[in-house]
């Protein structure tokens, strides 16, 4: 016995997902063009065949937009209690098996809003200096970070913050080099949220109001509580698992490969 239309339509949509020609992030044909394509099948038989894809996790519809294949995401696992160097992050990446890249910093210079001059002790309205970094996995986007120092850490000779180069020996250490302001410890804080329009383009969120981003938010210290940066990464929360380990624990290892 033949299958229904609606499981004929969607096999065969299935299939060209799954072959690539129908790629992540690729819009099906309207409900119009299905029929037509389907030798003019029902409304009902080609919204059947969609529900039966979405359903399998393979499509996703946007209300007033259409529908579109879901991408298949390999979680990446966030250690806690890490550094945050770009260094750090392409080891952490490549101790997963996967293959990391760090854009070029974008430097800004700009007045403290009410956070972070409460982050940094500073003055609302003083200057800070901004570097951001977005940031790959297998050349799809991981993370955005933006770190934000005291101006005062440029007028004392680390001049480095505010070119638009990567600092070869990460930001801290490059500070305690220049200053002799070492970090001695930091405080974490993550919220999650909705993102902004910004984070949707870059992370090619499908925006259907359901997507949530995790915010580290961290303050780092030198000796007498004296804030030296304040760095907050976004993370999208479809692609990132975040681990923190305490005393004896299996290796990481046998985490990833049971995702």
């Amino acid at each position: 016995m033949a299958d229904p239309m609606y499981r004929q339509i969607a096999e065969d949509l299935r299939e060209q997902i799954e072959s690539g020609d129908l790629r992540p992030g690729a819009q099906l044909p309207t409900e119009i063009e299905l029929r037509e394509h389907y030798g003019n099948a029902s409304r009902n038989t080609v919204r059947d065949a969609i529900k039966w894809l979405t359903t399998r996790g393979l499509v996703v519809t946007q209300p007033g937009r259409g529908t579109f294949v879901v991408e298949t995401i390999t979680p990446f696992i966030v250690r806690l209690h890490t550094p945050l160097e770009s260094k750090t992050f392409e080891e952490a990446v490549r101790q997963q098996g996967r293959e990391p890249s760090v854009s070029q910093p974008r430097v800004e210079v700009q007045n403290a809003d009410a956070d972070v001059a409460r982050e940094l002790q500073i003055e609302k309205g003083s200057t800070v200096v901004i570097r951001h970094q977005q940031r790959f996995i297998d050349h799809s986007p991981s993370s955005l970070q933006t770190s934000y120092y005291p101006m005062e850490f440029v007028q004392l000779g680390a001049v480095a913050l505010i070119q638009a180069t990567d600092i070869p020996t990460g930001a801290s250490n490059y500070v305690a080099d220049m200053l002799g302001i070492a970090q001695v410890g930091y405080r974490d804080r993550l919220l999650v949220r909705s993102p902004n329009a910004g984070e949707i383009r870059f992370f090619r969120l499908l925006n259907t109001g359901t997507e949530l981003v995790v915010g580290t938010h961290r303050t780092a210290y030198g000796h007498g509580h004296k804030p030296i940066r304040y760095t907050v990464t976004v993370y999208p929360a479809d692609r990132n698992h975040f681990v923190i380990d305490f005393d004896e624990v299996p290796p990481l290892e046998d985490l990833v490969k049971d995702l």
